[in-house]
């Protein structure tokens, strides 16, 4: 640590400062929607609603535990995208996932099933448009033809003590069974046929869509819908991805997503590119080809990338099926029932109400500041903006780049640590006046109570953080806001306290003018000072 004789140099500091805020401003108003801006929250802004029914292979009604875990995916998912205040609840046989905006299919994207297999590609055929007949091959008696719905049997409207499936979910069931009759048969007749039936609806929705068997042959289409494939069984599962993540194409164009697989996988993956080179090998996502590649070469080391079709990915579209692939497949299918916006529970008369309260009890503190402090609460008032201006501009980039969502929670948090900034400046002026007490100078005294006071102010905040860093690793919901902002402001405030609030007292110790007692509001405390100066005198003058 720097003694107290050392060197200053507060243009440095002040420098650095303004370096690092032109630098957030910049990447404010020249990147994303250039909108300065934070992303709010349901309850600052509103959101949507999207409520999500599960569907199992055999029509039964979906159990307690697999609900749960798709719920605890999906949260996943969620907190993956960084997208704070979301909710994901259990209602019945649905899940319902509430996200701040408008955008109902960012919704709908979490609750994809994100069953991934890689599957040799046999055969395939461009896109119809002329629809012809279903493969020809004879149903059994009472069963419907291929592609065909199954008719409704009769049944209970709910499932019963026993776990019968409803006419609804059976309706499906029967659909679902059919569609693997004729999509997963192993003949090589019915095959040809079902791969020119299924070219002429690739623009139609997937029955089967999460629901093949990984171990029988597969016919489908691409997410594109341009191309039609017999694919063989598969040779790895999504489970045995360890990491998946986006990055942009080498060439420049597009986006891919990074496979990382396990140990097993891996020696599969280069066992089985190594004996299939000069063959396409298609990915598929809920029985969908997502990408079908020309491998080129043998494949080590267990990594791999998928790039999307026609159009290529996105960096929004890679950074979404990379957090899909991450954090496991669901258990269950779900298809969306029903998506409605969801009003904001405060509202913007509510928030601006409350920034109003707070600017009040702002001015407030300024104000004792400037009373009691002179100018050292004018320095405190411009620390305290330069914090607020960083704070803001850094909330929006986190909107962007992470989709953090400023809500109620998250607001409390940003006052609590405003208050903790005003803290660190207390506990600096305090030991400058320590300092005076003592005999000193307003110009010594400066540089001898910073270093007294940096260590406390540097241990207060390190446990600030921590409290908040623990309280962001075990909460839940809203309270994950309130502590990831607490968190931010502490860090801003050792870099506001450091670079700006340190500097401008030190530059201010320089001035005659602001030494006098009239401007820093010191004068009582030189008083003492000068008091037990001459006490002390008096003494040693009588001994």
């Amino acid at each position: 640590m720097a003694s107290s004789s050392a060197p200053v140099h507060p243009a440095r500091y002040l420098s650095v400062f303004l370096v690092l805020l032109i630098g957030v401003y910049l990447l404010v108003f020249l990147t994303g929607d250039k909108r300065a801006a934070p992303k709010l929250g349901i309850d600052l802004q509103g959101g949507t609603r999207v409520t999500l029914t599960a569907r199992t292979p055999d029509g039964s009604r979906p159990s307690r535990e697999a609900l749960a875990q798709a719920q605890q995916i999906i949260g996943a998912r969620v907190n993956g995208l960084g997208v704070s205040g979301s909710e994901v609840v259990v209602d019945g046989d649905n899940l319902i996932i509430t996200v701040p905006g408008n955008d109902g299919n960012e919704a709908r994207n979490l609750g994809q099933t994100a069953r991934l297999y890689i599957r040799p590609v046999l055969n395939s055929m461009p896109a119809q448009s002329a629809e012809p007949k279903p493969p020809a091959h004879q149903p059994a008696p009472g069963q419907p033809a291929p592609g065909q719905p199954a008719p409704a049997e009769p049944g209970p409207a709910e499932p019963g003590p026993s776990g019968q499936p409803a006419p609804g979910r059976k309706d499906l069931a029967e659909r679902i069974a059919d569609e693997k009759k004729w999509r997963q048969s192993t003949r090589q007749g019915i095959q040809f046929l079902a791969l020119q039936f299924q070219a002429t609806r690739c623009d139609k929705e997937d029955i089967l869509a999460g629901n093949d068997d990984p171990t029988q042959p597969l016919i489908t289409c691409s997410t594109d819908h341009k191309v039609a494939y017999l694919l063989g069984p598969s040779i790895i599962s999504g489970d045995q991805i360890q990491d998946a993540t986006s990055s942009q194409n080498q060439r420049g164009i597009g986006y891919v997503v990074d496979l990382q697989f396990k140990s097993a996988a891996a020696n599969t993956w280069a066992d089985f590119t190594a004996a299939h080179i000069g063959t396409q090998t298609a990915f598929t996502l809920d029985s969908q080809v997502v990408s079908a590649p020309m491998i080129q070469e043998a494949i080590p080391g267990g990594r791999t990338q998928i790039s999307g079709g026609d159009p290529p990915f996105t960096a929004a579209t890679a950074k979404q099926l990379a957090n899909v692939l991450k954090y496991g497949s669901l258990p269950l299918s779900f298809e969306s029932s029903e998506a409605q916006t969801v009003s904001a529970t405060l509202g913007l008369t509510s928030l601006r109400a409350g920034l109003i309260a707070g600017a009040i009890g702002l001015v407030l503190v300024l104000l004792y500041s400037l009373l009691y402090y002179r100018v050292l609460g004018l320095l405190t008032a411009l620390s305290l903006a330069a914090s607020g201006a960083m704070v803001f501009a850094i909330l929006v980039i986190l909107g962007r780049q992470i989709n953090y969502t400023l809500d109620l929670a998250g607001i409390a948090g940003l006052i609590i640590g405003i208050g903790t900034t005003a803290d660190s400046f207390v506990v600096f002026f305090e030991r400058i006046k320590d300092e005076i007490r003592e005999g000193r100078s307003f110009r010594s005294a400066v540089p001898r109570g910073w270093t007294r006071a940096r260590k406390t102010i540097v241990s207060g905040n390190a446990v600030t953080f921590l409290a908040a860093a623990v309280l962001y690793a075990l909460a839940i919901g809203q309270v994950k806001g309130f502590a990831f902002t607490l968190g931010l402001t502490t860090i801003l405030d050792l870099v506001v306290v450091f670079l700006v609030t340190w500097p401008l007292v030190y530059l201010a110790s320089k001035s005659p003018t602001l030494a006098k007692p009239a401007y820093n509001g010191l004068g009582a405390i030189q008083q003492v000072a000068r008091e037990r100066r001459g006490s002390s005198q008096v003494t040693t003058g009588r001994g």
